[in-house]
């Protein structure tokens, strides 16, 4: 359903608003390690969404990723589309360019309604929501 680097992105964000309660900043090897991914292909997710104003970084030793208060505000589509587009929202179940309420593919009827469930979910998933829930080790990041 996402691309791999839309789940890695995903996964980083979480991970970042969890760990950077309090102002602090997470480093690139410490996000790796936290949602087991390789460490550059974070670091260039993390480059993209902090160019578009998902999350903010600051160089230097005391540097890193972080999520200041309107960046915790934003929803899990906000990510989703900052990194796969919107095609998630409304493209064809089967990938195909001409499907539509006139020119139906096979599973149009069905997958429009899991779709908006989806986009409801997502819209609905604040980044700064999880953080309770990661903290007490009721959701995880990673695989054991």
């Amino acid at each position: 359903m996402f691309s791999k680097t839309c789940e890695y992105a995903i996964r980083a964000v979480l991970f970042i608003a969890h760990k950077s309660e309090g102002g602090n900043k997470v480093s690139i090897k410490d996000i790796a390690r936290g949602i087991d991914s390789p460490e550059h292909f974070v670091a260039k997710i993390l480059q993209n969404l902090s160019k578009k104003g998902l999350l903010q970084s600051q160089k230097g030793p005391a540097g890193g990723f972080y999520l200041d208060d309107a960046s915790r505000k934003h929803s899990l589509a906000d990510i989703v589309k900052a990194i796969d587009g919107d095609k998630l929202f409304s493209g064809c179940g089967l990938g195909l360019k001409q499907c539509s309420e006139t020119r139906p593919c096979p599973i149009h009827n069905e997958y429009k309604e899991i779709r908006k469930k989806l986009i409801s979910m997502l819209e609905k998933a604040r980044v700064g929501i999880f953080s309770e829930e990661l903290a007490k080790n009721m959701l995880f990041l990673k695989r054991k």
